[in-house]
């Protein structure tokens, strides 16, 4: 057990550290885009992103997986949020929760095992054109400086590892976010960036209690949603795992996870924020810089609150040009670019058959 602790929490530690830094720094302005696409204030999906990372790195069944709001989850809350409020949203987070946990108990995340190689291919490849498409609005209708920054962004985080040294020390990521930043405050640049997304917290959340109705009437206006919620959070999440497996080659506890958000959940709606789940771009931005084990979920989750709490006035200076061109680098890198090799190697099968006797199965390449 001590020794499975270890390896989980502290076999890469200053990987794990510097992949939470950028994932942190990632983090924020999704979850404030998050926020707005749900109908609530920005610090909800910011204070549900903190929660659920930070629980998630304890509870949670697949190391190295980021866990957060989504635009998912937030897409099924607009109509909860329109008609009944944000209370209500936080009861169906909690019910979120508990569904969760009562699928991890009944073993639904095994299911996984039956779902094909194509299904994962073709999530993962949907996946990564719907993150290069959230950030074409960041480049139409901008100036020229935008598309210098993004391409100086993509040139550093490509370039850079090719260095001697200090090129595999530091994530590439982390360098194009600080670099960008560095430059634009220094130069003075006039372009779109993290302060301009919303206004970010400066207070903790605090323990919040829904103030709403404890009766059947609520249970029915709550149920559909946290059903919804649950089901489209575990299959993401699911699927998200599968990846990361791949990506480390290791492997992971799926019922684990599966009651680890729900904790998650109910620990996000105790705190002021709405229901989230495992996020494949971030997961894969965690890896790619070098995160692997738990530290690294812990890491972008504390970073994350005390960054927009305690260092706000830094964090709105970070040039969205620079999130751009990290999303992008996470686009390209998640889209399975050997599929069509694949499909073309992959032998057709065509049935012969002869007479009565039954046939004969010919296999064309």
């Amino acid at each position: 057990m001590l020794e499975k602790m270890k390896m989980e929490w502290f076999s890469n530690i200053r990987g794990d550290i510097l992949a939470g830094i950028v994932v942190a720094l990632a983090l924020i302005p999704e979850a404030i885009a998050f926020s707005i696409i749900a109908g609530v204030d920005p610090k909800v999906g910011l204070y549900a992103s903190f929660c659920i990372a930070v629980v998630i790195a304890f509870v949670g069944g697949r190391p190295g997986m980021i866990s957060a709001a989504t635009g998912a989850m937030a897409l099924l809350m607009v109509t909860l949020v329109k008609e009944h409020g944000l209370e209500y949203l936080l009861a169906a987070t909690l019910l979120t929760g508990v569904i969760q946990i009562i699928a991890g108990y009944i073993k639904l995340g095994s299911l996984m095992r039956f779902v094909s190689r194509s299904v994962v291919t073709g999530f993962v490849n949907a996946l990564a054109i719907l993150i290069f498409m959230a950030q074409l609005p960041e480049l139409t209708n901008v100036t020229w400086h935008v598309y210098a920054m993004t391409a100086a962004g993509l040139g550093i985080i490509y370039l850079f590892p090719y260095l001697p040294v200090i090129g595999k020390t530091l994530p590439s990521p982390l360098v194009c976010i600080v670099v960008l930043t560095a430059f634009a405050m220094i130069v003075g640049i006039d372009i779109r960036t993290v302060g301009d997304m919303g206004e970010l917290p400066d207070t903790l959340p605090i323990f919040l209690w829904p103030d709403v109705p404890l009766n059947l009437d609520t249970l029915l206006i709550i149920l559909p949603y946290s059903i919804g919620l649950a089901v489209v959070g575990l299959l993401e999440s699911m699927m998200t795992a599968a990846i990361v497996d791949d990506l480390t080659d290791t492997k992971s506890d799926r019922n684990r996870e599966c009651k680890g958000q729900g904790i998650a959940n109910i620990g996000s709606g105790l705190l002021g924020g709405m229901a989230g789940c495992a996020m494949i771009g971030q997961s894969i931005i965690n890896v790619k810089s070098g995160g692997r084990g738990r530290l690294s979920t812990f890491i972008a989750g504390t970073l994350l609150l005390i960054m927009v709490v305690f260092l706000g006035e830094w964090i709105k200076q970070i040039p969205m040009a620079a999130l751009v061109a990290v999303m992008i680098m996470v686009s390209i890198g998640t889209f399975s670019w050997s599929l069509h090799y694949q499909s073309y190697k992959t032998p057709v099968i065509h049935q012969y058959c002869y007479g009565d006797n039954g046939c004969y199965c010919g296999v064309d390449s």
